[in-house]
Order: C-alpha cells, then sequence, then structure tokens
C-alpha cells in the first residue's frame, strides 16, 4: 500500500451512489471512473488518510476509501473521498484535488450499517492524528493544490 504514498490525484467530482450522504451521514465526494482507471493497478484497497481541496478552496483534512465497498456490493471499484469539513452545498463538477499521505486499514465487510458507519467514525478519528504529525502536515502546503487560474472549472 505504501509505495505509492503520497499520491497525488485531481479530478471532477462526479454523482455517486448518493449512499454517503443519505444513509451513513457521511458525505463523499466520488471521482470520475476515468481518474479510478487511472490509480496505479497495484494499490491496495482499503482506507487512507491525506488531504483535499476542493477548486481553489482551503485544504482540508480526508479519508478516503479504494475498492469494491463489500458492505455494499460494488461491482466497480470506487475511490470516494471524505473530506472533514461541512461544506454548504454540494460540489459536483468541481475539481478536487488530493493528496493521499498514509494506509489506514484494508477494506472489510460489516455486519450492519451502524457497524460500517462506527468503523468510518474510527477511521476519521484516526485520520486527524495522523495528518497532525509533522511530515503529514507540510504536504497541506503543497503547491499541488494551488490549481493554475483557468484550470478552477466553471463556478
Amino acid at each position: 500500500a505504501m509505495r505509492h504514498l503520497p499520491y497525488f490525484c485531481r479530478g471532477e467530482v462526479v454523482k455517486g451512489f448518493g449512499r454517503g450522504s443519505k444513509e451513513l451521514g457521511i458525505p463523499t465526494a466520488n471521482f470520475s471512473e476515468q481518474v479510478v482507471e487511472s490509480f496505479p493497478s497495484d494499490i491496495s484497497t482499503g482506507i487512507y488518510y491525506g488531504w483535499a481541496c476542493v477548486g481553489n478552496g482551503d485544504v482540508h483534512k480526508m479519508v478516503l476509501s479504494i475498492g469494491w465497498n463489500p458492505f455494499y456490493k460494488n461491482i466497480k471499484k470506487s475511490v470516494e473521498t471524505h473530506i472533514i469539513h461541512t461544506f454548504k452545498e454540494d460540489f459536483y463538477g468541481e475539481i478536487l484535488s488530493i493528496v493521499i499521505v498514509g494506509y489506514i486499514r484494508p477494506e472489510k465487510n460489516f455486519d450492519s450499517l451502524d457497524a460500517l458507519i462506527s468503523a468510518i467514525q474510527e477511521d476519521i478519528e484516526e485520520a486527524k492524528r495522523q495528518l497532525d504529525l509533522p511530515e503529514h502536515l507540510k504536504l497541506k502546503e503543497d503547491n499541488f493544490f494551488h490549481l493554475p487560474e483557468g484550470k478552477i472549472g466553471n463556478n
């Protein structure tokens, strides 16, 4: 899982399954299939943490799931980013820039929605702790997050 990290990625936010916010209360931003397919094929599925930025906005902590979401039995691999920040509105169509910094755990199935939600909450707490470490904090300031003018999309 670690040899590709930190992993820098940018892409448009597309509509996902609509489960994150509704069922889990944990909204996620989804990348298009093209972006997902551009990830290294040997990157391990599982839960990661890092930094995320929408458009040219502020950089926030995030937790990321790469994989098949066994609880939901997806047939397509997905990359879903939960930004640890409350946004006032959806940002479909915006450019999401992420830096994946570290790995938390493999993906696994859960017996219930409650068990899944509680695991995600633990992942979020772990991400917050890890991202406060100096070696991870410095990536928050990376120039990658400053989109060149004109590349911001249609706001």
